[in-house]
């Protein structure tokens, strides 16, 4: 017998049983993105490595540890995209997205990192992220904050809490940086041996360390804000003024710090106690420098990302599993005069709008309305019981009805009472 080959590890399928709340999720996404203005972009999900190692950082967990790179047969040194702000920045900078424009993006798709695979942690992933370029000011840091909180609202989402820090001007973000280094220096004993690697080259991502015995040497770190020159402290303040006055609640978490090199000033987490450790469901902030670094002309940018695999968890776990069914109505046939005809008709309810399966083969009548319970389906139309071309029997499957002749200039609206819903 030949070897039953198996998904790669960490990379999973999607069942038919399991992608109706995916969609459902998708749906409210685009929704979200379209209300407040924001455009879909596309990019490749095959990039030149150096553009993640450039705009990530060489020293960051992703890089060093997780990018899926190779050679290809050209040469080129190429990586699977392991996150879509630096080939959405690419792409602004290759397309002239930018220039003296003001832009908002979105974006949806698969990410791929060399993680070890846990609930709500996978090698192949998917995100959905907004990107806005252009605005400088602190309104547009809580417009994004805003969105998400609009996700949660639309999918019935709750227990979810935003979580928001500052990391200041690049000048004080220097300045906090070297006396974290001094700090943790003096308590080189007590941290783990990945905070160790990190203290000379990122010493902030020490602050998000799990450990416990480096968690305490954590709790008496210097704060950031102690750091923030006036223009930083006003920015953050104007972000937390506009929260509060959108009646968003929020706190301030002076450790919160993301993994990638390119944040400047505003960071946010949006976490939750409903997934285990995998806490962050959505994470973001500001990159003003990105722009500029990556070829284009100096662009101040916010934007956050969601992971759809720990939202659509949430989803499931907070009953809103519920997905339209595959099938509004099932088409049988009495015999095989009726077959035409139920090819006919199920063509007619799918131009009205309708998800239809016709049955296929015929077989005994019997078999095929179990079938059509079977499907999901909430009405079966039978073709070929009528003796007339004009008219067919029609059966309710999920509402009270009773079967009945329908004619076939009515039988849209009939299907329309038996399917539409609250």
């Amino acid at each position: 017998m030949a070897h039953k080959l198996q998904a790669v590890r960490g990379m999973n399928d999607l069942l038919p049983e399991q992608i109706g709340v995916w969609h459902r999720v998708e749906a409210v996404l685009r929704e979200v993105a379209w209300s407040y203005g924001y455009q879909e972009i596309r990019t490749p999900v095959i990039e030149k490595t150096e553009l993640f190692t450039q705009s990530i950082g060489d020293h960051s967990d992703i890089v060093q540890k997780e990018m899926y790179t190779f050679i290809d047969s050209g040469g080129e040194n190429l990586a699977l995209r392991p996150e879509a702000t630096a080939s959405t920045v690419r792409a602004c900078n290759q397309h002239g997205l930018l220039h003296n424009q003001q832009r908002r993006l979105w974006y949806l798709g698969p990410m791929f990192r060399r993680e070890r695979p846990q609930k709500g942690r996978y090698r192949q992933f998917h995100q959905f992220g907004i990107e806005a370029f252009g605005w400088p000011g602190p309104d547009i840091d809580a417009e994004v904050i805003r969105a998400a909180a609009g996700i949660w609202g639309r999918l019935g989402v709750e227990d979810v809490h935003l979580q928001v820090n500052t990391l200041g001007s690049p000048q004080a973000g220097a300045a906090y940086r070297r006396a974290l280094r001094a700090y943790f220096a003096q308590h080189r004993r007590c941290l783990d041996p990945d905070s160790l690697r990190r203290l000379e080259t990122h010493p902030l991502r020490i602050l998000d360390s799990k450990v416990a015995a480096t968690r305490e040497v954590v709790a008496g770190a210097p704060d950031i804000r102690s750091f923030l020159d006036g223009p930083s402290r006003a920015h953050f303040d104007g972000l937390c003024e506009s929260l509060r006055h959108s009646g968003i609640q929020y706190r301030v978490n002076p450790h919160l710090v993301r993994g990638l090199d390119y944040y400047t000033a505003t960071v946010f987490e949006w976490v939750t106690d409903q997934l285990g450790a995998q806490n962050a469901v959505c994470a973001g902030g500001r990159y003003d420098q990105l722009v500029e670094k990556r070829g284009g002309r100096p662009t101040p940018a916010v934007g956050f990302a969601i992971g759809i695999e720990r939202l659509v968890e949430l989803v499931r776990g907070q009953g809103g599993d519920a997905a339209r069914p595959v099938t509004d109505v099932y088409v049988a046939c009495a015999d095989d005069q009726g077959r035409a005809e139920a090819v006919s008709v199920s063509e007619m309810l799918r131009r009205a709008g309708f998800a239809v399966t016709t049955h296929c083969g015929c077989g005994k009548l019997n078999k095929q309305m179990k079938r059509a319970d079977q499907s999901g389906a909430r009405v079966a139309v039978i073709t070929g019981l009528v003796q007339t071309a004009e008219a067919v029997q029609a059966k309710p499957l999920r509402n009270q009805g009773v079967e009945q002749r329908v004619s076939i200039d009515a039988l849209v609206d009939w299907c329309r009472t038996y399917t539409e819903r609250s």
